[in-house]
């Protein structure tokens, strides 16, 4: 896992007049939380964070902080925890940050990818649906991966994998509901033209969400309940 550097400063000053301040240098807030330890507040520079944020880690970037001020006087080990942005501007205005030791595991998300195209969307017109974009894994900081990949290349409509699909890496540990949907792949939905309504007729591109662990699960303890229900009749 990559490691950076940044440099910060003690923020002695507090209110919203003097962060206000220094946000138009350029200047963002920032907190370094440790377990049984008081937490310290910061100051840093929005350009270094963007920059460190920008690496083929993403958010689950390892940062060394380099804090002018530090009673320890010896860099800290931190992962971020939050991160604010502006809703307008999209920019950074607030890092919360958890310091940790690179021999002790911790729990973080990382996303999930797919590798290949179903053959039941390529041959069948299926549709793929990505029922989760993010894993929950428990590993060392150093071996936190940067995605965990399926291979979707064989599933046919109707097919789905699951997270106890996923093969994680050495070291690894995944943390979810062994039994829960990330990918399915589902037959479309027809319309016939006499069956088009101002309900039914499409108007903006849906916005695709990611859903529940609970919710998948509930969606499919119903299917396999009416499949049961068939069965019997």
């Amino acid at each position: 896992m990559e490691q950076v550097k940044l440099a910060g400063k003690v923020r002695k000053e507090t209110g919203k007049a003097e962060v206000k301040r220094q946000r138009l240098q350029g200047i963002i807030p920032a907190i370094v939380y440790r377990k049984g330890e008081k937490s310290m507040s910061l100051f840093l520079d929005s350009k270094a964070m963007d920059k460190a944020l920008h690496t083929s880690a993403g958010e689950n970037v390892i940062i060394n902080l380099k804090i002018e001020g530090d009673e320890k006087k010896k860099d800290r080990t931190c992962i971020i925890k939050e991160i604010q942005h502006n809703p307008l501007r999209g920019s950074v205005i607030h890092v919360d940050f958890n310091e940790i030791s690179l021999t002790e595991t911790i729990k973080v998300n990382v996303p999930l990818a797919t590798k290949g195209e179903p053959v039941g969307v390529k041959q069948d017109g299926g549709v793929l649906e990505h029922l989760l974009w993010e894993i929950q894994v428990e590993c060392l900081p150093t071996e936190i991966p940067q995605k965990l990949e399926v291979d979707v290349a064989n599933l046919k409509i109707g097919g789905a994998l699951f997270i106890k699909d996923i093969v994680a890496p050495k070291g690894v540990k995944i943390l979810n509901d062994p039994e829960v949907r990330i990918i399915a792949i589902e037959k479309p939905v027809e319309i016939k033209p006499e069956e088009i309504t101002p309900e039914t007729a499409p108007t903006e591109p849906e916005v695709l969400k990611q859903k529940k662990p609970e919710e998948i699960a509930a969606e499919d303890a119903a299917k396999a309940a009416e499949k049961a229900k068939e069965k019997k009749e």
